[in-house]
């Protein structure tokens, strides 16, 4: 982690000094699909959910370090709810609707490539950072947060309608690796059983937004 650490400083160091070529601010706007997550200590102890579908908004930041290659730094926010069921070592199940918050910082790598005189630019790209996960129980008015490794793909294309504003369609795949955990869920002294173990959550997404080429 502490490797990982000094390579996202680094990258961002590049990021914000790099001479080379254009900046592009970028406005986010997709729908994120459903994902289930659990786990199971055995039949007395686990947890089963799924994070329900929405909308994620976010913004990011694009320098290019050379020809059709950008370093990007984006932030990313889902808010959702978790219809749970799990058993925390009681003779019942039990169940609850979370409300969930889903932040990402993320740090990546977008190539470009597009046809002489063509208003459409493909794009394709790699990223990573970290997740915070916000969490809010309503069944014992408890809430909690965890952050964690974050990893992401995304492609697509870009029409641009004038040489500085363009229309962004792409889809993406997000996620936080065991993001979702039970003692996250239950909250300090919710859980009698105190499930500690943890679940990776993926988001795929549809959408795009919006592209402003700054400069000259």
């Amino acid at each position: 982690m502490k490797n990982f650490k000094n390579l996202f400083i680094a990258l961002c160091i590049v990021a914000t000094t790099a001479s080379y070529g254009q900046t592009r601010i970028n406005l986010y706007g997709n729908y994120t699909f459903q994902d289930s997550f659990d786990s199971y200590y055995d039949p007395g102890r686990y947890y089963q959910g799924q994070t329900q579908d929405g909308f994620q908004y976010g913004i990011g930041i694009e320098r290019e370090i050379r020809k059709g290659t950008y370093i990007e730094l984006s932030y990313l926010r889902l808010d959702t709810n978790a219809p749970t069921q799990y058993n925390d070592g009681s003779i019942l199940s039990k169940s609850a609707d979370f409300d969930v918050a889903l932040n990402y910082i993320m740090l990546g790598a977008n190539q470009t490539f597009t046809k002489p005189g063509s208003k459409v630019e493909g794009f394709g790209g790699f990223m990573a950072g970290v997740g915070i996960v916000n969490v809010d129980n309503p069944t014992n008015k408890r809430s909690d947060s965890a952050t964690k490794f974050a990893w992401g793909i995304k492609g697509g294309a870009t029409i641009w309608a004038t040489k500085k504003v363009g229309v962004k369609l792409q889809a993406q795949l997000l996620s936080i690796t065991q993001s979702v955990g039970g003692g996250l869920f239950f909250g300090t002294g919710g859980a009698s059983a105190g499930l500690s173990s943890y679940s990776t959550v993926y988001q795929f997404s549809l959408g795009g937004g919006l592209v402003f080429e700054l400069g000259k």
